[in-house]
C-alpha cells in the first residue's frame, strides 16, 4: 500500500509555528516514505472560519518549499459523503437524535460536581439514548460508543487505551445547527484520501478513540497515528489563536524551517541555517528520524 499523509489545517488565522510541526511532521514522514503527502482545508465551521486564511494557509505552505499531491480537498464541500455516513450509522442503529442542549448539559455537570465552573469536554449521560427527550426543535446526532474500551498504540505516545463510555459518552457527529462535526468529518475524508498514517499534534490524541470508534463503526481502514509533541509559549499554553501565537515568518523560511527542526530534536547542522530552502528540505528528508523523540519521551517516562 502506497504511503499516505496529510496535513489538515482549520482556517482560523494564519499557519502559527505549532502547526507548522505538524505540517513539517507529516511531511517528512510522508517524504521518506516516498509516499504521497495531501493538503486538506478543514472549513468545516463557518463561524470560526476566518475570510481568506485558507488561501493564507496554502500560501505559506508553498512558500517555506512545501509540495502536496493532488488537489486541496475542502471539508465545505463534502456535506453529501458525511450524510450518506451519517446515515449509514442510523440505519445500523448506531446513532440516534439528542434534543439535549450545552447549557442543559453545562449545567447538570456543574450540579453533579457541586460546581459552578465550565466544563470543556462533557460526558455525555445518555439522556436521549432511549428516543430524543423534546420531539420538537433542532437536535444534534450522536454515536453510540462501543461497551468496550478503545485501544491503538500511537508510534510515539504508545499504547493508548480510552472508554469512551466514562470519559466522553455518546459523542455528537452532527450538531443541532446542522453542521456535521469534526470527528465524523475526518474520519470519512481519511478513509476517501486513503491516508495510512495521521501525523498530528498530541493535543489531538484525545480525540483519536472516538475516530476509531467511527471508523469501525463505518467498517473503515484505521491509519497508524503518531502524535507530535506540542510546541507551547512561556507560559507552557499550546501555541494557538486563542493564545495569539504570531504567524509564521516567511520572509526567512530557511530559519523558520530549521527552527522546527530543532524543535523536533533533528539537530540540524548550524550551517544549514545560511543555505537554501531546497538544500534544508533535503537534509530533513535523508536524516528525519521520529524515534529520537520516542527515546527521548521514553526518558522523560522513567525518570
Amino acid at each position: 500500500m502506497t504511503y499516505r499523509g496529510r496535513f489538515a489545517p482549520s482556517p482560523t488565522g494564519a499557519l502559527h509555528f505549532g502547526s507548522l510541526v505538524a505540517a513539517v511532521g507529516s511531511y517528512l514522514q510522508a517524504r521518506q516514505r516516498q509516499g504521497q503527502w495531501l493538503v486538506r482545508i478543514e472549513d468545516l465551521d463557518p463561524p470560526r472560519t476566518v475570510p481568506g486564511s485558507a488561501d493564507l494557509i496554502l500560501h505559506t505552505l508553498a512558500a517555506l518549499g512545501f509540495e502536496w499531491d493532488g488537489p486541496v480537498l475542502y471539508q465545505s464541500q463534502r456535506s453529501e459523503a458525511y450524510q450518506q455516513a451519517l446515515q449509514q450509522l442510523i440505519d445500523l442503529n448506531l446513532a440516534y437524535p439528542c434534543s439535549c442542549t450545552r447549557s442543559e448539559l453545562q449545567a447538570l455537570a456543574r450540579e453533579q460536581a457541586g460546581s459552578d465552573q465550565d466544563m470543556e469536554e462533557l460526558g455525555y449521560p445518555g439522556l436521549c439514548r432511549h428516543g430524543p427527550l423534546r420531539s420538537q426543535g433542532p437536535h444534534a446526532w450522536r454515536l453510540r460508543v462501543p461497551a468496550a474500551p478503545v485501544s491503538f498504540i500511537d508510534a510515539l505516545q504508545g499504547e493508548q487505551s480510552t472508554d469512551l463510555n466514562t470519559s466522553t459518552g455518546d459523542f455528537v457527529i452532527k450538531r443541532r445547527d446542522g453542521w456535521f462535526a469534526y470527528q465524523l468529518a475526518v474520519v470519512v475524508d481519511d478513509a476517501a484520501q486513503g491516508v495510512t498514517e495521521v501525523v498530528r499534534g498530541a493535543d489531538l490524541l484525545l480525540n483519536t478513540p472516538r475516530q476509531i470508534a467511527l471508523q469501525r463503526a463505518l467498517g473503515l481502514h484505521t491509519p497508524g497515528y503518531l502524535h507530535l509533541p506540542l510546541a507551547t509559549d512561556a507560559a507552557g499554553q499550546k501555541l494557538g489563536k486563542s493564545t495569539f501565537a504570531p504567524p509564521v515568518d516567511t520572509q526567512n523560511p530557511v530559519q523558520t524551517l530549521w527552527q522546527v527542526l530543532r524543535f523536533l530534536r533533528q539537530s540540524p547542522p548550524a550551517a544549514l541555517q545560511t543555505g537554501s530552502v531546497k538544500t534544508l528540505w533535503q537534509w530533513a528528508h535523508e536524516h528525519w528520524n521520529p524515534d529520537v523523540l520516542r527515546n527521548l519521551r521514553q526518558l522523560e517516562s522513567s525518570a
